[in-house]
């Protein structure tokens, strides 16, 4: 089965919103065996609509549309295409029944416009809108679908889920299974050549991207159910994994922080950060997880050389003989937060996010990073290649990414640590415990 997906809403082409309901129900039909051939973007005008859904139904078996199913004038969606398929609307006394229910339950009475969220047309398959007024449907015209789902991603995902979902599995004679591996420290290119035989598969197949600082691949196998397909990705992902071990941190994770947390937890770790470049990004990514309570001590901000030397212990002559964005001063934050956190391990970071170059020259996107859990210590210097205009946020980015890849391979050692860094020598143990 073939698909088409259409985004209802001058505001989209405006560009006033993001349009993330393209990218979960382009997973979601994936998923399903359905190809998504084709997307497009309308604004809220019925003659352009209405030949948008005439040029998919020409092309594909199956067409989505979100938004534009409001109670305004201007929501027109419905209306088109039900003209479209040449159906009649009629009142709907359950949807009709349901709005008044959801404006009685906040304690308001339903205005007058909403009752035209309740026309709908005849012989439509009605999907209920759980978490607003606007019900969807599935109309038929010439043995092909309109499914017409509301814009608000709250809503149009709780309807997907609950009612298209269930529709559409009985048009789908086989799935699409895909897992996506993580990377990080490697470019996409360098780990494409890693794997370059296994691009050229077919089923399962297997493709790389790319995002800031990270690569992934991901492997999509398509069967007659899905057991079928995760026995035909299971191979592939172990040749994966053999061949790009020491960089991946994850299968289907969410994220490189959710990799982190979860091994620190599993290892019963605890850990603490002194940023600098990246003023707080680091602990921020931890603490935006639920439970991350159990595995973080504290984050420490030391943005300023006063604060690096009093509150981290970094020696005021390192500072201004090196500046604050050295090796030696990534060492001593480390030690420092280690030492007023009393957490397993500590990690540090200061760099240069840019844009341009510091007082000695050196271009934006170079950093330091220490880590140390007392009796080990690991340390490195980075870069991004990245230098000027909006190269900002993108170091951030990558500066905190690297940071939390070091966290996650150091959970993944423990306790081997031999395997995370070389031993602490005497005058760094005794800066350990000034």
């Amino acid at each position: 089965m073939t698909a088409e997906l259409i985004f209802v809403g001058t505001e989209l082409l405006l560009g006033d919103i993001l349009n993330t309901n393209a990218q979960y129900l382009s997973q979601q039909l994936a998923a399903l065996g359905v190809s998504v051939l084709h997307q497009s973007v309308v604004g809220d005008n019925a003659e352009r609509l209405a030949d948008a859904l005439r040029l998919a139904l020409s092309r594909s078996d199956l067409v989505l549309t979100t938004g534009g199913l409001g109670p305004t004038k201007d929501d027109l969606t419905k209306e088109v295409a039900a003209e479209v398929c040449g159906l009649e609307l009629a009142l709907h006394e359950e949807s009709l029944s349901a709005m008044k229910s959801f404006f009685a339950a906040k304690g308001v009475q339903m205005p007058q416009s909403n009752e035209k969220q309740a026309y709908l047309p005849k012989g439509a398959v009605i999907f209920r809108n759980t978490n607003g007024t606007a019900p969807g449907c599935a109309m038929e015209t010439g043995g092909k679908w309109i499914l017409i789902l509301p814009g608000p991603p709250r809503e149009m995902k709780a309807m997907f889920r609950l009612s298209a979902l269930p529709f559409l599995r009985r048009f789908s004679d086989s799935v699409l299974v895909s897992r996506t591996v993580r990377t990080f420290g490697i470019g996409e290119s360098a780990m494409a050549e890693r794997v370059s035989d296994l691009l050229d598969l077919e089923n399962p197949t297997v493709a790389p991207y790319a995002k800031s600082g990270e690569a992934l691949l991901r492997v999509t196998a398509k069967a007659e159910t899905a057991e079928k397909a995760e026995a035909l990705i299971a191979p592939v992902l172990q040749q994966i994994d053999a061949r790009l071990h020491d960089v991946i941190y994850g299968v289907d994770v969410g994220s490189i922080e959710e990799a982190a947390v979860a091994l620190l937890k599993e290892k019963k770790l605890t850990v603490a950060t002194a940023e600098s470049a990246t003023a707080g990004l680091v602990a921020k990514r931890l603490t935006d997880l639920p439970g991350t309570s159990e595995v973080f001590h504290c984050g420490i901000v030391s943005y300023s050389d006063d604060i690096k030397a009093r509150l981290l212990g970094v020696d005021e002559t390192t500072l201004q003989t090196q500046t604050a964005v050295c090796e030696d001063v990534a060492v001593q934050m480390a030690l420092g937060a280690l030492r007023q956190s009393g957490a397993h391990l500590a990690v540090s970071i200061t760099g240069l996010a840019g844009p341009g170059r510091d007082e000695l020259g050196r271009d934006a996107g170079l950093a330091y990073i220490a880590m140390t859990d007392g009796e080990t210590l690991w340390k490195n210097k980075i870069t991004t290649g990245h230098t000027e205009g909006d190269c900002r946020d993108y170091n951030r980015t990558v500066f905190a990414s690297r940071v939390l890849f070091e966290i996650y391979r150091y959970a993944a050692a423990y306790p081997r640590k031999a395997a995370f860094g070389s031993p602490l020598n005497e005058s760094l143990r005794k800066e350990r415990t000034k």
